[in-house]
């Protein structure tokens, strides 16, 4: 891009159904203008087109290879996203792909090497960390508002996405579950509040060999599930305090706090960890709690400040919030807590380290 350019030029690639929200966000923000889209399907691509006003429907190879393409929007299913990922940067563009980063540690350095290597930047959802829900937490925090953080707990439990995605089986593939589809926004929130995640444990069990479609014009199919449906883990940060995490497609109800950070003089408790904004909480010894921050609102966030925020550094020459570093240490301990699960327990020691830029 030159040193002239006012805007970064997206072309998204995946279709599905998370798109049009993220082309609904992205419009109107001076920093993006999405240019092209495409899918392995071809009507797909044409329909988000046609819906967004999107100018160009490439094929995926024809996209890749556009020349006013500046940065892919990588919204493929998580198998594919390191395949994906990879071919945009040998292409020469920037990438900001949902989560996972990858499905594997050793795709996940793959891709920051190949970033590196042709001085390109990688970014990576979720970006729930960049809303006001976070950040309040975050001030209060650094403000010293309940003492030393010493635990963490941390639950987003439900029956799963059969009730309102149509097409759901991707997310109980290898690579998806629970743990890969809801654990990166509560890991991602984590580590932006309590820093590196050093060690981990974990047991996980699946309550159904099998799954129903319950939405749209497949409903009533049934598919194979082919990954853990309830995982909890235990985490261990750099700074001494520890933590619990719970991620389920297998709990009908439940009344357990999506976020709760307890320090040695009080306690703040935050709306989940795939939400922008609040309502937060907060307690101090000989005090009730207090609201400190009120349920959500427009303003509090949106999907997609992680891409506004890396086009926004790509133009002004400063690194993006919603790096892929953070990406690939969200990554190991995710692996990390699955392999834990499959082998019935036990506790891996994390190699890599994220700092906040």
């Amino acid at each position: 891009m030159g040193a002239v350019a006012r805007t970064v030029r997206v072309g998204v690639v995946g279709c599905g159904n998370v798109s049009s929200r993220y082309l609904a966000n992205l419009a109107g923000r001076s920093a993006v203008t999405v240019v092209a889209c495409a899918d392995a399907d071809p009507a797909r691509a044409r329909a988000l087109g046609q819906a967004h006003g999107v100018p160009q429907v490439h094929s995926v190879d024809a996209l890749l290879a556009a020349a006013d393409v500046d940065l892919v929007l990588n919204l493929t299913p998580p198998r594919v996203h390191a395949e994906v990922t990879l071919r945009a940067l040998a292409q020469g563009k920037h990438v900001y792909t949902e989560k996972p980063l990858a499905t594997t540690m050793a795709d996940g350095h793959r891709i920051l090497d190949a970033a590196r290597a042709r001085s390109l930047w990688v970014g990576t959802a979720p970006d729930t960390f960049l809303g006001a829900g976070a950040r309040t937490c975050a001030a209060l925090l650094a403000q010293g508002a309940i003492g030393t953080p010493t635990s963490v707990n941390a639950a987003m439990m439900n029956p799963g996405p059969e009730r309102f995605h149509p097409e759901p089986e991707f997310l109980y593939q290898e690579g998806a579950g629970p743990l890969f589809d809801i654990g990166p926004y509560y890991l991602s929130v984590l580590t932006a509040l309590m820093g590196s995640v050093v060690r981990v444990g974990a047991l996980g069990a699946s309550a159904r060999a099998e799954r129903v479609v319950l939405t749209g014009p497949r409903a009533g199919t049934t598919f194979a599930v082919e990954t853990l449906t309830h995982v909890n883990s235990v985490l261990e940060f750099a700074s001494g305090a520890v933590g619990m995490l719970v991620t389920s497609f297998d709990v009908a109800a439940t009344l357990t706090p999506h976020l709760e950070i307890h320090g040695t003089e009080g306690t703040v408790v935050a709306a989940q960890a795939n939400s922008w904004g609040g309502p937060v909480l907060l307690k101090n010894a000989g005090s009730d709690f207090a609201e400190v921050l009120p349920g959500p609102h427009e303003s509090d966030g949106f999907m997609g400040m992680g891409l506004v925020d890396m086009a926004e550094a790509i133009l002004a020459g400063r690194p993006p919030q919603a790096t892929g570093a953070r990406g690939l240490h969200v990554l190991e301990v995710l692996t990390a807590i699955a392999s834990a699960a499959r082998a019935g327990g036990g506790f891996t020691t994390i190699e890599s380290r994220w700092e906040s830029p």
